[in-house]
């Protein structure tokens, strides 16, 4: 009985910066988005009236050490 032994092929290959760096801005914008709503959606600087984000968020605000009460 023969065993078969298969070399790995190297197939990987450099994505260009050019191609990476709309992604990489989007992802950031989403992560500033998401930190502002998350830690600073509150008090005088609140986007939208009432508590409805901080609310929707309080658990996440607190999984992540951000002080709200």
């Amino acid at each position: 009985m023969a065993t078969a032994i298969f070399a790995p092929a190297d197939s990987s290959a450099a994505i260009p910066l050019r191609d990476i760096w709309p992604w990489a801005v989007f992802g950031g914008l989403l992560c500033l988005l998401a930190l502002y709503f998350i830690g600073a959606e509150q008090g005088a600087t609140a986007l939208f009236p009432g508590m409805y984000i901080h609310e929707f968020v309080h658990d996440g605000r607190h999984l992540l050490g951000f002080p709200c009460h």
